[in-house]
């Protein structure tokens, strides 16, 4: 994958909504997990866009299938909360969430 953080990122309805913070991908196994996107407002402004929610790559630029007035209602990646409950083998961590705490590992440095 080419897509380099600091590249623009586009809404679906056109709009330049921030800039690529870093890219979740395993290449070894040639997996795209999503995006956390960077929408200018220091570190409260990150946003995690899901594989699903990203619609077209260029080397400079990722288009979102998510409106410019959807975007902030993304998910904020963030760290792992301090306290989990575990109810059994069936309380397992989602897909959705185990890609946020990868995003914030990889932004906080924890990988």
């Amino acid at each position: 994958m080419a897509l380099e953080p600091g590249a623009d990122v586009v809404s679906s309805d056109g709009q330049q909504v921030g800039k690529v913070e870093h890219v979740l991908a395993d290449v070894d196994t040639d997996i795209f997990d999503g995006l956390v996107v960077d929408l200018g407002a220091g570190p409260d402004g990150l946003q995690f866009a899901d594989s699903e929610q990203v619609g077209e790559i260029y080397e400079r630029a990722v288009i979102l299938k998510v409106a410019a007035a959807e975007v902030g209602q993304l998910p904020k990646p963030g760290p792992a909360p301090a306290v989990m409950e575990v109810h059994g083998s069936e309380d397992t961590e989602g897909r959705l969430q185990r890609k946020l705490h990868r995003a914030w590992d990889r932004i906080s440095g924890n990988y």
